[in-house]
This record gives C-alpha cells, sequence and structure tokens, in this order.
C-alpha cells in the first residue's frame, strides 16, 4: 500500500520554494515531489495537467494569489497547504474551513504534521467539497454567508455560522448546537472556535459556553445570573463576563 503523497509547490519566491523543497526531501521523504510553480497561470496548468495529492501553496504571489489559482483550477481534488509570512487577512476563511497553513519562516514539526494529516486523509471523498467551501467563505466577508467546517466521527459537516446557538466544552471535544435541535461533536476544544467566531457575533460567556449573541432569548438576574438561549436551554454566564455581556448586547 502506498504510504506517499504526490506534491506540487506553488512559491514565487526563490529561497522559500527552495528551504521547503530542502524540508521535504530531508524530512518528509513520503513526499514526491512533481514539480513547482511560480506564477498564477503556471500554477494553473500544473495542477489541471500533473493532478498532484497535496499541493503547497502561498498565498501572495506576484501575479495574483492562491486563491486566483483555486479559483481557475477545474478539478479542486487535492490537499492544501497553505504558506504565508504573516498573519494573512485570510487566516480566518481558512481556518473556518479546515484548511492546514504554515507560517514562513516554515516550523519543520509543523511542516511534518501538515504532511502527515495530508497523507491521512489523502483518499478521503470531500477534500474538493472542502476547497470549495474555502472560496466561498474567502469571498464572503458577511458572516451570514460563511460556512464552518467541523470534522465529526463521520467525516466534515459545513454549517453556516447563523445556524448555530451556542457551542458547549465537553473535555476536549466541543459540542454544537444547531437550529432545529441537532447536535454536532467535534474534536477540537472551545478555545479554537472562541478564536473563530468572536469576530461573528459569538462570546465566551464562561468557560463551558460559546453563544451566538444573536440568538439571546432573555438574561435572568436572579440565581447568580443566567441567560435563556432561543431554544429555550438555560446557560451559565460568568460573573466576571457579566458587564461585558450587557454591553455587547446593548
Amino acid at each position: 500500500m502506498n504510504k506517499g503523497i504526490k506534491a506540487i509547490i506553488v512559491e514565487d519566491e526563490f529561497h522559500s520554494r527552495e528551504t521547503l523543497k530542502g524540508f521535504l526531501r530531508e524530512y518528509c521523504p513520503e513526499v514526491e515531489l512533481l514539480d513547482e510553480a511560480g506564477r498564477v497561470e503556471e500554477a494553473v496548468q500544473k495542477i489541471s495537467s500533473l493532478q498532484p495529492e497535496l499541493v503547497f501553496m502561498d498565498i501572495e504571489l506576484q501575479t495574483g494569489t492562491g486563491f486566483d489559482v483555486l479559483q481557475r483550477v477545474r478539478h479542486l481534488d487535492f490537499h492544501l497547504i497553505f504558506t504565508t509570512a504573516f498573519e494573512h487577512y485570510a487566516i480566518r476563511a481558512i481556518k473556518f474551513s479546515s484548511v492546514d497553513y504554515l507560517l514562513k519562516p516554515i516550523d519543520l514539526e509543523e511542516l511534518q504534521v501538515a504532511v502527515k494529516k495530508a497523507i491521512g486523509l489523502k483518499e478521503q471523498e470531500n477534500r474538493q467539497s472542502v476547497l470549495e467551501n474555502l472560496l466561498v467563505n474567502w469571498k464572503n466577508t458577511s458572516s451570514e454567508d460563511q460556512k464552518i467546517a467541523l470534522s465529526t466521527s463521520d467525516g466534515i459537516e459545513f454549517i453556516p455560522v447563523r445556524e448555530i446557538l451556542y457551542c458547549e466544552a465537553n473535555g476536549s471535544y466541543t459540542e454544537f448546537f444547531l437550529n432545529g435541535g441537532r447536535k454536532l461533536l467535534v474534536s477540537k476544544n472551545l478555545k479554537e472556535y472562541e478564536n473563530m467566531l468572536t469576530n461573528h457575533q459569538f462570546m465566551r460567556i464562561h468557560n463551558s459556553f460559546l453563544i451566538n449573541l444573536s440568538e439571546v432569548k432573555k438574561y435572568v438576574k436572579s440565581d447568580g445570573g443566567y441567560i435563556v438561549m432561543s431554544n429555550d436551554k438555560a446557560v451559565s454566564l460568568s460573573t466576571s463576563k457579566r458587564e461585558e455581556f450587557l454591553r455587547r448586547m446593548g
């Protein structure tokens, strides 16, 4: 059984490209490097003709962006690892879509983890769905239209942010409570989703709860103070968060 993976590097900066190639040769021998590209047009042509299983893609290229490449490739059937020299404005869309990225200078251990993940997901049928969702999130700055990719035991579900009522910590997992009474258990901790969703009308009101402020039904002062959500679930409000919650609710 082939444990390797065929890859292309899309990177217009010579030093960064050579560094990544050296890391892959020495520390990730399971990666078979098919080719490299430095321009949008060249990247589209090589991805289309060589059909790699993995693409390392710089977000910013001299002739455009990695997103320009993705929009022009007909079949997005590959695992993507973005590379970027700074905390790019697109990182939130990337995290939302469960796509890997590496900050330059690339950390060797993070590279090895990302490659191992790519190999583990090589046969995954929804790679195209992941990248299509990434493009949707990149184009839509409004959280109303964005979808978050949630990895469950059954696969990846793409959930509109507006459908999330609240999230509850469950050890190292997070349970998502959605419109219509649906629940999803996801294998990441609540802190990860707090970082992703805080700018989307969500607030961490307690160690155990991250809530959608648009779904708050009422605030009850008695019993130390708690919040009732639109599904009539009562959630705890930390004393230290009360002032911020009331301010954000206006």
